[in-house]
């Protein structure tokens, strides 16, 4: 069927509802704008990053039913776009059923919700390589995991984001505290976690896929930094050999095929020896992604909108290495001001701050993007613009 958007705020309206409003959601919203489609964001604290650049805004609880079900309801969307795992996936199977449509689709948002049916559906319907992986609900089922699996070994909570939760089990010192630490840092509170092999690799990408209605498009692959399982500093693209980025993409397009629905999926994978291993997708932009707002005439952001309305995907043009690096900030504040810019007469930079209403303990607040001659020179340009901006609490 041919797409059509209509006017925002009459009765032709195209009515997309963004569920979870951080900063990534705020980059989908601007491109939602810019194509005259009605925006309601929906988040659990009052002006989050997207709610300031939306049409509606609407703070709820998303995991709980009644809640999302009564937003639904009284703004009927046509389309649902969930921007974090943690949602009441109930309502929104319900909401399929209703004629609205789920990006990518119910059973995606279900699936890659929590880790465990994504990796099920990964290692053990599609028979793609991942590392060695238990399950475990209760301490004592942890410690069996553990065992099994050997040490180091990575914990990470089912359901979690930005590496909340997340930690490095070395030694049998390290396993009572990293139990307690995944339960703390789960989305929707204490609960299963997943026990995997520490696989030594020799790096990782995020290959950005993009399922949309004629086809399959990816971008370049995309290498990032972590510290405590979060995202600092990535780059795009990142080198690696014709034949791991075909694997790489082979692993992607199986995945997302099987998946189904329309949009950008973050893939994220391993390599070790020559070998790619499939690690996590998100049905949504990642944050390394953040990378593409400088190095492609159509961000990752721009992209996602595009499959979503069902509008071509042209062959993307990447305008040459580049770099992102976080502008994160430590400290307690609902005041947070931002000075010292001068690093931006450096050419081919630019910085998004996101607007955050405040921080408490450590909270990335903004990014800085630059494109250079290479790879190398882009990630220390980023770096440079990123730390040189002075935050005031």
């Amino acid at each position: 069927m041919e797409p059509k958007i209509g006017t925002p705020f009459s009765s032709s309206a195209t009515k997309v509802m963004l569920c979870g409003s951080g900063e990534l959601g705020k980059e989908v919203v601007i491109e939602f704008q810019r194509l005259g489609v009605e925006v309601i964001a929906v988040d659990s604290y009052k002006n989050a990053p997207a709610q300031q650049v939306a049409d509606h805004a609407f703070v709820i609880n998303m995991l709980d039913s009644q809640q999302l079900k009564d937003v639904i309801n009284q703004c009927n969307p046509d389309i649902i776009v969930p921007e974090i795992e943690a949602i009441a996936t109930d309502v929104l199977v319900e909401a399929e059923k209703n004629g609205h449509t789920i990006i990518p689709n119910s059973r995606a948002v279900s699936l890659t919700m929590n880790r465990e049916g994504i990796r099920t559906l990964v290692a053990e319907t599609l028979g793609i390589n991942t590392s060695k992986y238990k399950f475990a609900s209760t301490e004592q089922e942890f410690k069996e995991a553990i065992e099994e699996i050997g040490l180091p070994c990575v914990v990470k909570p089912i359901m979690s984001s930005s590496g909340k939760g997340q930690s490095i089990v070395k030694s049998s010192d390290d396993i009572k505290f990293s139990w307690e630490y995944a339960q703390s840092g789960g989305r929707a509170g204490a609960g299963r976690v997943i026990v995997e092999e520490f696989i030594h690799f020799d790096y990782e990408i995020t290959l950005l896929t993009v399922r949309h209605k004629d086809g399959i498009t990816f971008c370049k692959p995309i290498g990032h930094e972590q510290v405590d399982g979060d995202y600092i500093k990535s780059w795009q693209p990142h080198p690696m050999k014709d034949e791991l980025l075909d694997e790489s993409k082979r692993i992607a397009a199986e995945v997302v095929d099987n998946i189904k629905g329309h949009g950008v999926f973050g893939v994220e994978l391993f390599i070790k020896d020559k070998k790619v291993y499939f690690s996590e997708v998100s049905p949504r932009p990642h944050d390394t992604g953040l990378v593409t707002l400088i190095t492609q005439d159509l961000s990752e952001f721009a992209l996602h909108t595009r499959a979503i309305l069902g509008l071509p995907i042209p062959e993307i043009n990447f305008y040459g290495p580049g770099a992102s690096h976080v502008i994160k900030l430590e400290g307690h504040s609902e005041n947070v001001s931002f000075t010292n810019f001068g690093a931006l007469k450096k050419p081919s930079t630019q910085i998004r701050l996101f607007g955050k209403p405040g921080v408490s303990g450590k909270r990335r607040m903004g990014v800085a993007v630059a494109l250079a001659d290479n790879v190398e020179n882009a990630v220390s340009k980023a770096e440079e613009v990123a730390t040189s901006i002075s935050c005031e609490l």
